[in-house]
Formats: structure tokens, sequence, C-alpha cells
């Protein structure tokens, strides 16, 4: 125990967690194709259908469709209303200058990957914003309070720079020979901060923001436990017996498209050619034949088994076929939910983490500009709004937002949410803007009307005067 505290940071993080990094790149290199055990790779044909990949793939795409964030008052007073709207246009704004959608999508990929994502939010002195960035969690340690893996109160980042880009970024050059690759940690507790640089601290200071400004949180969470479940496990042994049956049965047809010449009772051979046309001589009591393995059925038996195996595929990877596209008939709203209820399930649980991921992202965002800018933004309340997994019917659903609008059930806005309309208060004050122009187009119509009614009137009068009957 004194060996490892007289360790510095960044010596402990060379002994920390090699198991989860381990684990890391093995993931994410079963991801990236390496699908074939070790003692199998002498196969000569080791096809690989990337089922990982286009699993993890999906499942992001259904899981980021249509999010965004909102931010509710708290009450009907007019200063909390504009409040409200204030912040947010700030985290849209936020938003953009840091192109999240992206992020966010690419995070997410990440952390179906590897089981688990990051983000980090600071404020860039130069640029005068809020920066957010998803920091590689193979690169990440924390540190939690006892039995509690909810109370983080120390976070260590640790990465890899040039000696140029060291200068550049914190105006000091390590003196490594080796300027290609040069390791910094960040050490981050709510109180300080502390920078190593190629295993030397250059740079200690109380942490500017108060906390730590990490946002790290699980893919699917595991009881008790702080890193989070990859998506990978659950379908990596059908993805590999998927590729060795399909490699098997590509064998077999090419050795039926090119047929083995079997010779019984023949101790020499020579010229023998299996070609259109050609003749052999053949010894007495010999005889000749092409090896036939499509007889009996075999390649069907085969085509079963792969079968079973996109099934048991499907089924451990919670994505029917009809998430990718398979559709035994026509189906809509209640039967299509039924039919991906298991994929509706797997992005259920992710969206109630990524909500509290995102909930404390925008905090931080909030608290940052705060802190910079003095406005006030207490208290740091926003709400995720994550679009419909399935398509849905836009005309339907109009007609069931309208009776609870009508019945003051729940306002516009919410309607506006639940339809996917980014930004409510805008669109609700152009239909304002609409609704006053018609009005007065209305009104300007209906005075030029009785204006022309007046005219007619006024010159049916006068004609009368000229001419009386």
């Amino acid at each position: 125990m004194a060996q490892q505290t007289a360790l510095t940071i960044p010596q402990q993080l060379g002994r920390m967690d090699t198991g989860r990094l381990r684990a890391y790149a093995e993931l994410l290199s079963f991801y990236q194709g390496d699908q074939w055990p070790r003692q199998m790779r002498r196969r000569e044909r080791r096809l690989v259908f990337n089922y990982a990949k286009a699993f993890v793939d999906k499942a992001t795409a259904y899981l980021m469709s249509g999010m965004h964030s909102v931010v509710d008052a708290e009450d009907d007073a007019p200063e909390t209303a504009e409040r409200a709207t204030r912040t947010e246009q700030t985290l849209r704004l936020v938003a953009e200058q840091n192109n999240l959608p992206q992020l966010d999508f690419d995070t997410e990929l990440d952390a179906a990957v590897l089981g688990d994502g990051a983000f980090k939010v600071t404020w860039d002195p130069v640029e005068r914003r809020v920066r957010v960035s998803a920091p590689d969690v193979q690169g990440l340690f924390v540190w939690w309070l006892g039995d509690d893996v909810t109370r983080l109160w120390r976070v260590a980042s640790r990465y890899h720079m040039s000696a140029d880009e060291v200068e550049i970024a914190f105006g000091t050059r390590p003196s490594t020979r080796h300027s290609d690759r040069v390791e910094v940690v960040e050490v981050w507790t709510a109180e300080t901060f502390d920078l190593w640089v190629d295993g030397s601290i250059v740079d200690e200071k109380a942490n500017p923001y108060g906390f730590i400004p990490f946002v790290i949180y699980p893919n699917l969470r595991e009881p008790k436990q702080f890193w989070g479940a990859s998506d990978i496990p659950a379908i990596r042994e059908s993805v590999r017996e998927l590729n060795r049956a399909l490699s098997q049965l590509s064998m077999i047809l090419e050795l039926s498209g090119n047929p083995i010449a079997v010779l019984e009772n023949v101790t020499e051979t020579q010229d023998i050619a299996v070609q259109p046309g050609a003749v052999w001589e053949l010894p007495e009591r010999a005889r000749a034949y092409l090896l036939d393995l499509l007889q009996g059925g075999g390649v069907q038996l085969h085509i079963d088994y792969v079968n079973l195996i996109y099934r048991t595929l499907h089924d451990l990877g919670e994505a029917p076929r009809t998430a990718f596209g398979e559709s035994r008939a026509n189906l809509s709203g209640v039967a299509l939910n039924l039919e991906l209820d298991p994929l509706l399930k797997k992005v259920q649980r992710k969206r109630l983490i990524r909500s509290a991921a995102y909930v404390r992202r925008n905090e931080m965002i909030l608290r940052i500009l705060e802190q910079e800018t003095g406005v006030s933004y207490a208290p740091y309340r926003s709400r995720i709004v994550w679009g419909p997994v399935v398509p849905r019917d836009r005309s339907r659903l109009i007609v069931d937002e309208k009776s609870p609008v009508a019945a003051g059930i729940h306002s516009r806005r919410r309607a506006a949410d639940e339809l996917g309309v980014a930004d409510p208060d805008a669109e609700f004050a152009r239909w304002l803007e609409e609704q006053e122009q018609i009005r007065s187009e209305t009104a300007r119509s209906e005075n030029g009307r009785v204006a022309a009614g007046r005219e007619i009137e006024r010159k049916a009068t006068k004609l009368r005067e000229v001419h009386p009957q």
C-alpha cells in the first residue's frame, strides 16, 4: 500500500484498469473486422461478414434519432419564462458551435463498442466560448468514494501529443527526445487541477470551475459497477460462427464448381484433366468419377444452419430483421411496435442513461457560462426530448395532440415537443406573426370592399340625381 501511494499519478495509471483497457482493445478490433479466433486464422478461407458493425451502427442510429434539449419554465411568471427561453437558446447556440449532433453520434458509437462514453466541458479563453469534447475513454481513469460509484472525487485523463503541440497548448517544452509522442495527464478534483507532461508535473492550480468537468456514462449499466457493458459481447460468438459457416459453405460451392476427379484402383496417373471433352485411358477394373459435394441435399443443411445462426444473432442483438428493412407484411402502428419491441426496449434502456448524462452536460455548460459571462442560468434545469424510434403517423399524432391542448391538459409547447419540433417557441412566434399578417391582409381587403361599395353607392346616387325617373 505504501509503495502504491509513493507512485506519482502517471505511474499509477500505468498499473490501473489493465483488464478494462485490454477489453477495450479487443472490442474495438472485433468491431473493425478482426473476428476470427487466433487458432483458426490459418484456414485457407476466412470470410468476414461484419454484422457486429452493422448491429452497433443500426442501434446507434435508432437511439439518436431526433434528440434535443428543452428548458421548461418553473412557473407562469414572465421573467421565469424569459429566463427559460434564454437558457434554451443558449444551449442551442453551444450545440451549434460545437457541432454536438455529430459529436454525440460519434460518442454513441464509441460507447456501444467499448461500453463507455464521456464528455468534457471546458471554457476556451481564446474563442471565449464553451468547448465540448469527447475524450477517449481508453485514457480515462476514475476514483470514487467507498462503495458509491456515483460519487467521483478524482478523474485523470491521459492522452498523447507532439512536443510542438504541447508547447502550443500549455506553453511548456517537454524535455523528451521523442517529439512525436509525449504523454500528457490531466488530474481533476473538485478543488484542484494538476497537469503532468512526460512524467513531470508542470502546472498545479485550483480548479477554475469548482467541479470535475467530465461526464462519464456507461453504454448499458451493470449492477454495482461504474464501467458499462458493450453491445458486442452478446453477439460475438454468433458473428464468429456465422463467419465460419459461410466460409465453409463458400468453400463447398467453389469445390463443386471446380469438381474433384476421383480415380479408384489406379496406382499411377498422367495427363488427367477435368475439362469438357477430356478422354481418360484407365486400366481394367479402374473407375473414375467426379466428386459431387452437392448430392443428398447437403447444401440445404448448411443453409438451414446459417439461418439458425441468423436467428440467434438477431435474438441476442435485440434487433429483429424488421430493423434491417425486412418485413413480412406492410406493418405500421401497434403491429410495427410489436415487431420491433426488443429493439425498442434496448433503446429505451439506453435513453434512460443518456438523458441523465446530457442533462448533466447541460448543467456544466450553463455553470461555466454563468461564471464567465455573469448571466444567471440557475437553476440549470433542462429536459431531453427524444424522437420516435419507429416511423409514426404524423397526421394521427396531430389529431391526438389537439384534444389535450384544447382541454388544457398540456400546452402547445409540449405538443410541439411530441411532434419533434426543435424550437417550439420560435415556431409559435412565427405562427403569431403569420396570424397577425393574415388579420392585417383580411382587414385591408375588408376595408377595400367597403370602400368600393361606398363608391358604387355614391355613383348610383349621383346618377339618380342627374337622371331622375
